[in-house]
């Protein structure tokens, strides 16, 4: 079992609006390529709440794994893109997801040891949404495993929320934006491959995937370094989401113990049909049927 806490909203663009938040788009990726996936977050008491619980419910994920939430709203995010798709995310503050408990609920999904926990960093913004991840991270067991997609938002981060999740981290997944940030939070002025062999050293993450857009991603463990290029090119919409698809495959390919090439490769593929769609989510089941048969079926780590 994956078991994935954090945000949930809805992403509204100028014309249309779209379910999101990444730890839930990675959680639907991994729900639809057949993995156990438990998924918890917390809503409001409102029309965008139930809409939240019915979709979810429709898609075969646990809706008491939702928190509802009697004084907060359940998120949203303006987002404005620029012409190639890029876009810029206006995120509001204190959301019913800012607020994530931990219950008797969430204690019984971590006896339950999963094999892989999957967090970020939005979600602990509060000291509230801190403690409850770190809390996790703290009570899990021991061969559970950690991927922490960093997912730095302008305002909604500090060091002290990074360097406290890289203690837990075991697979850190990142864009060369953020390895830059992380530079300059931790005052390692160095380059790339100096400051990913300084994290191995200070934290003892077990692998660091990084994604550079059109450049490709690497894999990076204290041991080696794989490289991959983009395996081709398709129209861009947006690129909301991307980041989330990636990283999915990246955890389904660690959990299925594959070589590094081939989860890069579809990593690659998926995020790019990703950035062809409108929103983080596609319309139907096509794309994961078609991976599944390319893959003949899914199967849990």
């Amino acid at each position: 079992m994956v078991l994935v806490v954090g945000e949930i909203l809805f992403d509204i663009f100028p014309a249309y609006r779209r379910l999101g938040g990444a730890p839930f788009n990675f959680a639907y990726h991994l729900k639809k390529l057949g993995i156990d996936t438990r998924f918890i977050s917390r809503i409001g008491q409102d029309e965008s709440g139930r809409e939240i619980r019915d979709y979810i419910g429709r898609h075969g994920f646990h809706v008491d794994d939702i928190q509802i939430d009697a004084e907060h709203e359940t998120g949203k995010v303006q987002v404005k893109l620029n012409p190639g798709g890029t876009p810029e995310f206006h995120i509001r503050p204190n959301a019913a997801y800012d607020f994530i408990r931990f219950d008797e609920s969430v204690k019984a999904l971590l006896d339950h040891r999963p094999a892989l926990i999957y967090f970020g960093t939005l979600v602990q913004r509060t000291e509230i949404g801190f403690q409850t991840i770190q809390q996790m991270l703290s009570q899990k067991n021991s061969a559970t495993h950690t991927l922490y997609d960093i997912n730095l938002r302008p305002g909604c981060y500090s060091e002290k929320i990074i360097a406290a999740s890289l203690e837990k981290t075991d697979i850190l997944k990142l864009n060369h934006e953020e390895l830059s940030v992380l530079s300059r939070l931790l005052g390692q002025k160095t380059g790339d491959r100096a400051l990913v062999s300084n994290l191995f050293s200070a934290y003892g993450i077990e692998s660091i995937v990084l994604t550079a857009g059109e450049n490709g991603s690497e894999w990076h463990t204290e041991k080696e370094h794989r490289r991959i290029k983009p395996t081709g090119t398709m129209h861009i919409v947006d690129t909301v989401g991307a980041g989330d698809a990636y990283a999915a495959i990246v955890a389904w390919g660690y959990l299925l113990k594959w070589p590094i090439e081939k989860t890069l490769s579809l990593a690659g593929s998926f995020s790019a049909h990703i950035c062809s769609i409108r929103g983080a989510l596609p319309a139907d089941d096509e794309i994961y049927n078609r991976i599944l048969t390319m893959e003949g079926g899914s199967g849990e780590s």
